[in-house]
């Protein structure tokens, strides 16, 4: 089966993390699809795949013969769609021989446009996958896994030589949980990919450094006809705590390497508010003063309101996973010489996010990140190419056939 064709099935699922479940998968259509998958893997003559109890579909596809003492290498993929963006009841709209024009989505009013999208020029000719307007299409990450079955498959059906290989399938990488339980010395391998990046061709090592920043602020309420110098306004106060923070570092404003504090949501009353925050750098430096500067206006406000009136939490999400894979670069030359030897020019930008393979490096598996030809994710936007994934099923064949001939 052609990847394009799994996808198109798969996207079928309404797979959807949910942040606020507290379960692992966070959401039971990510079992149920878990469970279609594993045996989709066994169908197809996976023997081993499994899913365990908290929805991570694994499988490994021991070394050919000769082969033994290859370089162990694995491939990961989330099978969670994003929860800010309805994933139900997906419309895919097929475009083939795409001209390279705008492409009305459905009867939506919405228009996927090169003037807003301008690589849309460079897939003319190509099968164009986009949504109907009104979901997310699921290319991310449903795109890696269709591709990455697609590679088993054809391992296994047309007898591909390869060193040891692992395969796991993970839930709520949306929701930044997808490593949570993700056992890294059960998967066994040396390095590893995860196959969640966008245009094929792209080869990821850099993402942010994440933090969760919470201040909860506590007021005191007072009747308004006499509450001169003894009211606390506390959604004043999460005001005076915004206009503290520099307005130009905010998502909108920034790009590249450049990192931010970023506003995802705000409460309040004159007695309890809140602000809650992201907080985004690749360098790990700028990011501890991005730290210490809230400390700061935690401090501030205290000193100016009393103590208690700000109370700041802080969480770390994930680290940069470039300060494990840079003292394992061979993973990335790896991808790239491979990327160049099928005509595609390599492109290696910072990620402005995260994948499970930050976390995933830093449990001692470098892990960088693949393209699977998709584009626009997380939205109505969202658009694959066919020629795309079966470019990255080469991409993931080519990377196993290198590491049959590595050894440490």
């Amino acid at each position: 089966m052609k990847a394009i064709e799994r996808f198109l099935s798969y996207i079928k699922y309404d797979t959807q993390s949910d942040e606020n479940s507290g379960t692992t998968p966070s959401s039971e259509a990510q079992r149920t699809f878990a469970e279609m998958l594993c045996a989709e893997l066994k169908a197809i003559g996976a023997d081993n795949a499994s899913v365990d109890g908290n929805g991570y579909v694994t499988c490994k596809l021991p070394a050919t013969a000769g082969r033994e003492d290859a370089l162990s290498v694995g491939f990961i993929a989330h099978m969670d769609t994003a929860p800010d963006f309805s994933g139900r009841d997906v419309k895919a709209q097929i475009i083939e021989n795409y001209d390279g024009g705008m492409v009305p989505l459905g009867s939506s009013g919405l228009t996927l446009d090169p003037a807003e999208f301008s690589h849309l020029t460079a897939l003319k000719g190509r099968t164009l996958i986009t949504t109907d307007g009104t979901t997310l299409l699921g290319a991310d990450d449903k795109a890696g896994v269709a591709e990455i079955m697609t590679v088993i498959e054809k391992i296994i059906s047309e007898n591909i030589p390869h060193g040891p290989l692992s395969f796991c399938f993970t839930p709520d990488e949306e929701i930044g949980e997808g490593a949570d339980h993700f056992d890294a010395e059960a998967f066994a391998t040396v390095a590893a990919y995860t196959v969640d990046g966008g245009a094929e061709g792209e080869i990821e090592y850099e993402n942010f450094n994440a933090y969760s920043a919470k201040f909860e602020i506590t007021g005191r309420n007072i009747h308004p006809g006499g509450a001169k110098n003894m009211m606390i306004n506390a959604s004043l106060v999460a005001h005076e705590i915004v206009s503290m923070l520099p307005s130009g570092d905010t998502p909108e404003n920034t790009e590249g390497y450049e990192g931010f504090y970023h506003l995802c949501g705000v409460s309040g009353t004159v007695e309890k508010a809140s602000l809650d925050y992201i907080v985004r750098d690749h360098d790990a430096d700028m990011m501890r003063c991005r730290l210490k500067t809230l400390r700061h206006i935690e401090k501030l406000i205290c000193e100016k309101y009393g103590d208690g009136t700000a109370v700041l939490t802080v969480k770390e999400q994930y680290r940069n996973m470039r300060e494990i894979v840079e003292n394992h670069m061979y993973t990335v030359d790896t991808a790239r010489a491979v990327i160049s030897s099928l005509g595609i020019t390599p492109v290696t930008t910072p990620v402005r996010g995260g994948t499970d393979g930050a976390r995933i490096s830093f449990m001692g598996i470098p892990c960088p990140n693949l393209g699977t030809g998709g584009y626009a994710f997380h939205g109505p936007f969202e658009h694959i190419t066919s020629e795309g994934m079966e470019k990255a099923v080469d991409i993931i064949l080519g990377i196993i056939s290198a590491y049959k001939e590595m050894k440490l």
